[in-house]
């Protein structure tokens, strides 16, 4: 089968982590803090918080962000639900706002959807191309809101020059094997907010510091820590950070042959425009991580989506579906939401299919992917 996304492990990556196997620090050892330096010089960001996964990431930023019970946020329903959730963890509740062409939050859309208890916006780069990042950041200062940018699927994007990671207040990665690099289970919160880096890392850690006590006595000692908030266990360890250093060395080149791969199918493809929509490409302004190549059937065409991505999951395509709009879960339902609440995010979802696209995919397995497609789409 070929998968729709993979990681790219090679011995550089299996050495570093063999290393820290066999040295004394398997977690809250130095790796981390590494890790978290390549990542925020990188995106051009001065700080840079390790977590043990990307939703433990969410979590701590809209944490940080100050969001609590009766707040609302907005986002956008395109995405994988973790954006929303991590907003229920800490009882307030996600407004959707409809998406664009591109499957991002759409602007107007979203400032409709501000009331007084609106705390924050957290805009997705779907499939790795940045949101309007500019406008987001004017309208978040506008209406003083903390600004979030779930850029899970956009390591290595830039927007108007500057690389993701340092323009939001605070940007959220994942470092899952689909991701543009690996970790195996990871994520980061990168910013430029002092007070925002403090809090990520006391609650990553249990809401403990060692460090601006409001309690210690002059006959505490070196043992001496305050739980200061309500925190998890949500940190990275140094088996997963010297991972994810190795890692960092190639994203540039990860990001390259996704770009290759991603006109690749621009250039089969785009004689089909009346059957299929394709992913709008980069331009001087914007460079898109493709982390997905999202693929939408037109028409009568999507009617029979089921029935092509059939075809192509027997054909030996690991083909999948991002996604279904969050709000119609099972459980966003039972909280009240409702079919028809974002309609351009539903038409999306309904024609929706990604084709494989990661680093190690080959040129013969890609021929193959097209093949099989355009045998589908030609014989209807």
């Amino acid at each position: 089968m070929i998968p729709y996304g993979h990681q790219s492990i090679d011995k550089d990556d299996i050495d570093a982590v063999v290393k820290v196997l066999k040295s004394d620090w398997l977690t809250q050892g130095p790796n981390v803090g590494g890790f978290e330096s390549v990542l925020a010089q990188y995106c051009g960001a001065k700080y840079a918080v390790a977590f043990c996964n990307g939703t433990a990431a969410l979590h701590g930023a809209y944490f940080a962000a100050g969001l609590k019970k009766g707040d609302e946020f907005i986002t956008a329903p395109m995405t994988f639900m973790a954006t929303s959730n991590a907003g229920l963890y800490l009882g307030a509740k996600p407004v959707f706002a409809d998406v664009d062409e591109n499957g991002n939050l759409d602007i107007e859309k979203a400032e409709k959807k501000i009331n007084r208890k609106t705390k924050m916006i957290s805009v997705i780069d779907y499939t790795g191309r940045p949101a309007d990042l500019d406008g987001f950041r004017k309208l978040a200062r506008k209406n003083k809101l903390v600004f979030v940018e779930d850029g899970c699927h956009a390591l290595g994007a830039s927007y108007k020059g500057k690389k993701v990671g340092s323009i939001a207040d605070m940007t959220v990665f994942s470092f899952h094997p689909v991701k543009a690099i690996t970790t195996g289970e990871g994520g980061a919160v990168l910013t430029n907010d002092k007070k925002y880096y403090e809090r990520l890392k006391i609650f990553r850690n249990h809401g403990i510091t060692k460090e601006n006590f409001k309690f210690k006595k002059e006959t505490d000692g070196d043992w001496y820590h305050e739980m200061q908030h309500q925190g998890y266990n949500y940190r990275m360890t140094d088996i997963q950070a010297a991972l994810g250093t190795s890692q960092m060395k190639k994203l540039d080149r990860f990001i390259k042959v996704r770009k290759k791969i991603a006109n690749a199918y621009e250039k089969a493809l785009k004689d089909y425009a009346d059957l299929i929509d394709l992913p709008k490409g980069d331009t001087k302004q914007i460079s898109s991580a493709w982390h997905l190549y999202v693929i939408r059937l037109k028409g009568l065409l999507a009617k029979k989506r089921g029935e092509i991505f059939n075809k192509l999951r027997k054909a030996g395509i690991g083909v999948q579906v991002h996604y279904i709009p969050v709000y119609l879960q099972p459980h966003y339902r039972s909280l009240g939401y409702k079919k028809g609440l974002c309609p351009k995010a539903e038409k999306f979802y309904e024609g929706a299919i990604s084709l494989p696209v990661y680093p190690d995919l080959k040129p013969k397995d890609q021929n193959y992917v097209i093949k099989k497609l355009t045998d589908i789409l030609n014989n209807g």
